[in-house]
């Protein structure tokens, strides 16, 4: 099995060549984040004069900031029995669909959603039963592939994978796994379950008390970071894609001063490796519009969901372990970062080779 472990960055290797989407990649990640900030304070919009931004609907610069992330930590996560068996159910339930609507589907229908009284059968006929009024059970975010062919229905392959995973007492292997990386390859290790799917994972799993490990020790690029990544430059160099992605992770700070970009983060903490992977595959959808010359990987020329506004406020809450809780909302001005002097105009668009 090839490992996905980050590398430490050798200044002897040949360096990456930056294309004008570069730019564009911290420039969109700004202005995205602004856009949030302002939904969060209640600012009315119109919150970007940006008309990509404008037209089309991202993600949030930040991964855990997202509607369905945020819905995820606050009522799923934390919002029952906290002991790992269950933590670890709730969210493979329902990060194995990924939408909210089926996971209020099944509360609705079958009351609070618990390890010790799961039943494939009971959860199949509700979802069934949806399934024929013609209700979509799963996100669109990402493709699911069945987990245990030969059913009659995808839904029903991913609940009997849920309790394998429950006999396999997959709460007790996560809970002793020493690294994220490992954690990864126990998720890595079920039918179904890709190099990308464990990794988003893993990743909803460690906003948990179940895992604590820091989101800069471990990446997988997915499919749509990967086609920003070749849009973002031209040529990696010897820099490995995982190598990349923690290169922007390292540099944000020099960058947003070298482009004079004022980035307001979050609450005080910075971009992770798993925020940098995801702004890369929301850049090579903005790059359709503002680089259309610029080829990533695939043919996709345009972008698929338009931006409607929503004037419900944005529902705010993170992980208690980051310690954001306590200084939301009223701190987001706190955290905004200088306009950069005149120093950063002299920086190297990218951390080059040594001479």
């Amino acid at each position: 099995m090839t490992t996905m472990a980050l590398r430490t960055v050798s200044v002897s290797r040949r360096p990456p060549m930056p294309t004008p989407v570069f730019n564009s990649y911290w420039t969109f990640a700004s202005l995205r984040q602004d856009i949030y900030h302002q939904r969060v304070r209640g600012e009315p919009g119109p919150w970007t004069t940006d008309p990509v931004l404008s037209a089309h609907r991202f993600t949030n610069a930040y991964r855990a900031a997202d509607r369905v992330s945020q819905y995820m930590i606050r009522y799923v996560a934390y919002g029952g029995d906290q002991t790992p068996e269950e933590i670890v159910f709730r969210v493979l339930l329902f990060k194995l669909f990924n939408r909210i609507e089926t996971w209020e589907l099944l509360t609705g229908a079958i009351g609070p959603l618990t390890a010790r009284d799961f039943d494939v059968a009971i959860f199949d006929k509700v979802m069934s039963e949806a399934f024929a009024r013609g209700e979509r059970l799963y996100s669109a975010a990402y493709i699911m592939p069945t987990a245990i062919p030969g059913l009659a229905r995808k839904h029903r392959s991913h609940l009997e994978l849920l309790r394998q995973m429950l006999d396999d007492r997959l709460a007790d292997r996560l809970t002793t796994a020493r690294s994220m990386e490992a954690a990864y390859e126990v998720l890595l290790g079920y039918p179904g379950i890709g190099p990308f799917l464990a990794y988003q994972l893993v990743t909803d799993l460690n906003y948990t008390s179940v895992l604590d490990f820091s989101e800069m020790d471990f990446v997988v690029p997915g499919p749509g970071a990967r086609s920003g990544i070749r849009k973002c430059f031209s040529d990696l160099g010897d820099y490995a894609e995982v190598d990349i992605i923690r290169l922007m992770a390292e540099r944000q700070e020099d960058e947003f001063d070298r482009l004079g970009l004022q980035f307001e983060n979050l609450w005080g903490r910075p971009l992770q490796l798993i925020d940098c992977q995801n702004l890369f595959c929301e850049v090579d959808k903005y790059a359709r519009v503002m680089h259309p010359a610029v080829e990533g990987i695939g043919t996709r020329s345009r972008i698929k969901q338009r931006f409607r506004p929503q004037p419900m406020p944005v529902d705010v809450w993170f992980p208690p372990k980051w310690g954001l809780n306590d200084h939301l909302p009223g701190a987001a001005s706190a955290t905004r970062r200088p306009r950069s002097s005149a120093r950063s105009s002299r920086r190297e668009p990218f951390p080059l080779a040594a001479p």
